[in-house]
């Protein structure tokens, strides 16, 4: 047998550039049948670049693409599909307004005989299969605006999988799932797999790759650095791939906190998302607070924030209480909240990196009222986006053309420049690479060493581990324990994210 026909999938010496940047350098990728290839790279390494280009989305400047070793050539995604490619994108894409099945079946709706006349049953029937066979207990004639973001994901995963592809692109598929769904998305990958498909996998979450992957491509700067067994890379040897040098010490040495109180939460109530919350936290500390999907951390944070008042309970600030009925009471008090979403609620992707960065903080650099000293602004947004080490070619940059992790970097330094006392971080390292995280860790350490305080939410424990003095746990809306870093056990505090009080001994 000819070598080439080994491979499901083989691209060669793929080059793809976009205006001043260019995104992939003579790139070579193979992917086995049946085999699971994560593909891996900090952001702006080029991975999505080169999966876009396997979709059909982009084409190439240069570079061969072959299928079981036939030459092909994509023009639009349609035919990449046809030809048995199916991507599971980052950026989830949905119609909010119509139903899970709508969506499962965009564009490719079952009809009655050879009529245009949409068949809804026979659609209905497939996607009850569909759950069926991939233990998935969502309702098909919800609309996906009725969704969680967690059961949106796992339905662009399920419309990946109806396509019945070959080759599945599945990029970060796991940034908004639950541990339970991740468990059962590997399950999906092991059916798919044992079935001859094979999947191309994209993650940050390195515990992810070495469970799921067979073998692994590293990405650097748009160009190939290496190809191996995934049992014959650990972490820091991969890590060391991905970021051309050994990262050590990826969460930063922390200074002792005060005893002094910022801010006191007592009885926090919101009807139908939380119930009676309380806890503190000290100045010059960083506070996570753990919990899966759905527990209702961050209702709790939009909450002090003033998004979403609380019906009942007492805010204090060094010891004087607040009352917060809007965003701009809370940050008049000092308070920041970057938000779980970048995209939707951190961003104006069509703005400049200028824009985004003095957002907050306009007032500062306007004169007569209302008219900004543009020259001001251009000294504040270059010097934050040298001291949060911001990859971007300049400040008029439009932010949707950056990385994940410098996106990221945008919302916090958007935050950072309006001087804070706290700021809040929900999920802050989602769908970013190892060195971005990294640096986030090293700007929430030099916060806190000036005496201010950092409240974290994630759902990697590692990183609450790493990056705080005390967590405490949410399930369904309440309080189940608190921990101080003497205290920090991965199974304890997961006991109590599945409800059980700290100390509670299972039935």
């Amino acid at each position: 047998m000819d070598k080439k026909n080994l491979f499901a999938l083989e691209m060669r010496d793929i080059t793809k550039s976009f205006p001043g940047v260019k995104a992939l350098d003579g790139v070579s990728f193979k992917v086995k049948k049946g085999s699971v290839h994560a593909l891996m790279g900090e952001n702006g390494a080029g991975k999505s670049t080169l999966m876009k280009i396997l979709a059909g989305i982009y084409k190439p400047n240069q570079g061969e693409l072959f299928l079981k070793g036939k030459k092909v050539e994509f023009n639009n995604p349609r035919e990449a599909l046809k030809y048995g490619i199916s991507m599971i994108h980052q950026e989830l894409s949905f119609i909010s307004e119509l139903t899970v099945a709508d969506n499962i079946f965009l564009g490719r709706e079952p009809c009655y005989g050879k009529s245009r006349v949409m068949n809804k049953k026979e659609q209905r029937k497939r996607v009850l299969e569909l759950f069926h066979q991939y233990r998935i207990d969502l309702n098909p004639d919800k609309k996906m605006a009725a969704l969680s973001v967690s059961d949106r994901q796992m339905v662009e995963i399920v419309k990946a999988i109806s396509n019945h592809a070959d080759i599945i692109v599945m990029d970060e598929p796991t940034s908004a799932i639950t541990d339970r769904e991740v468990e059962k998305l590997f399950e999906m990958i092991n059916k798919l797999t044992s079935q001859g498909k094979s999947i191309i996998y994209i993650s940050h979450k390195m515990d992810e790759i070495f469970k799921i992957a067979d073998e692994i491509t590293i990405l650097r700067d748009g160009c190939f650095v290496d190809s191996k067994q995934a049992a014959d890379l650990n972490q820091d040897m991969l890590i060391s791939l991905m970021v051309g040098r050994e990262l050590k010490n990826v969460y930063q040495t922390k200074t002792a906190k005060s005893e002094s109180v910022f801010i006191e939460v007592k009885n926090l109530t919101r009807k139908g998302s939380f119930e009676n919350i309380t806890f503190t936290v000290h100045k010059g500390e960083v506070m996570g607070i753990a919990g899966l999907v759905g527990a209702g951390r961050t209702e709790v944070v939009e909450s002090i924030f003033g998004i979403h008042p609380p019906h009942s309970g007492e805010i204090y600030i060094n010891r004087k209480k607040v009352v917060h009925k809007h965003p701009k009471h809370a940050i008049n008090n000092g308070i920041a909240l970057v938000t779980e979403d970048r995209k939707q609620t951190g961003l104006h992707l069509t703005g400049s990196v200028r824009d985004n960065i003095s957002l907050v903080n306009l007032r500062n650099y306007s004169f007569l009222k209302n008219i900004i000293s543009q020259k001001n602004e251009n000294r504040v947004v270059d010097e934050q986006i040298q001291a949060l080490k911001i990859k971007t070619p300049h400040r008029n940059m439009l932010v949707k053309n950056l990385s994940g992790g410098n996106q990221q970097k945008i919302v916090i330094a958007k935050w950072l420049l309006n001087n804070p006392d706290i700021l809040i971080l929900d999920e802050p390292t989602r769908g970013i690479d190892i060195g971005a995280k990294a640096e986030i860790y090293k700007i929430i350490t030099d916060f806190t060493s000036s005496g201010k305080s950092v409240i974290v939410i994630s759902s990697e424990m590692p990183e609450l581990f790493g990056t705080c003095d005390r967590i405490v746990v949410m399930s369904e809306g309440r309080l189940t324990g608190e921990f101080t870093r003497k205290e920090f056990d991965q199974e304890k505090i997961m006991a109590c994210c599945a409800g059980m009080k700290k100390g509670e001994k299972s039935k």
